[in-house]
């Protein structure tokens, strides 16, 4: 049963060494997401699954001790999905997985087993809520790390450029994600998503499926927008 969930962005510039000169701009962000890394840890789950966006490559599920790197963007920094036990896991964590990897490592957590689950753009809102479903019923008590980021077009310099619809989208999911709104959270549009380039629908659909008879409460710590990419912060418990 699901018992507690936290909600983080999932940019690499959240790693200072690859925002370099920019890194303050989102030390409002980091310390929102330590925060509800800390609800996570208040709930001593028996399983933490992290979830995040996948390209091909990288979906499905990672196992605990599974690394991850940020090199591609420059820097040698490199991250491990929880404990390093028993044989070397195979492949590398997507990005948004690394970025999940880095938050773990930089609040100290060591309670739980970890899993990683690197979930596809495609993947449809059923099978989203159907893969939730499943996670929840995995141990007496999980947790969820969700990684996703809202929509990429709130301004004419975002990565998808300016689209009026962006904001609203935005403002929908941050209530959604602030008050637990899972009815809300399940009938989000796949299609708007897409095209708003927010990478989180999937993600954020797999955590309403896990939590449907949870009853759990949501709380809003950090929704703002400093790239043009909507950014939110939220905890379940």
């Amino acid at each position: 049963m699901l018992v507690a969930a936290a909600v983080c962005p999932c940019p690499p510039l959240l790693v200072p060494e690859v925002a370099a000169g920019a890194a303050p701009e989102l030390d409002a962000a980091r310390a929102a997401c330590t925060d509800a890394l800390g609800v996570l840890a208040a709930a001593r789950p028996d399983l933490l699954v992290v979830l995040g966006p996948a390209e091909q490559s990288g979906r499905g599920t990672h196992a605990q001790g599974t690394r991850g790197s940020f090199r591609g963007f420059g820097v040698d920094v490199d991250v491990r999905l929880g404990s390093d036990k028993g044989a070397a896991p195979q492949g590398e964590l997507p990005v948004s997985l690394a970025v999940a990897a880095w938050l773990l490592e930089r609040t100290g957590w060591s309670d739980a087993p970890i899993e990683g689950l690197g979930v596809g753009e495609p993947l449809g809102a059923e099978r989203c809520i159907q893969v939730g479903r499943e996670i929840a019923a995995r141990a007496g008590r999980v947790a969820l790390l969700v990684m996703g980021d809202a929509s990429a077009c709130r301004t004419l310099k975002a990565p998808g450029y300016f689209d009026e619809r962006a904001a609203p989208f935005d403002e929908e999911v941050a209530r959604a994600l602030g008050s637990a709104d899972v009815a809300a959270l399940e009938a989000l549009d796949a299609e708007l998503a897409y095209a708003l380039k927010a990478s989180g629908r999937a993600p954020w659909q797999v955590l309403a499926g896990a939590a449907e008879d949870a009853g759990l409460g949501g709380q809003l710590l950090y929704e703002d927008a400093p790239y043009g990419v909507g950014y939110v912060v939220a905890t379940w418990s």
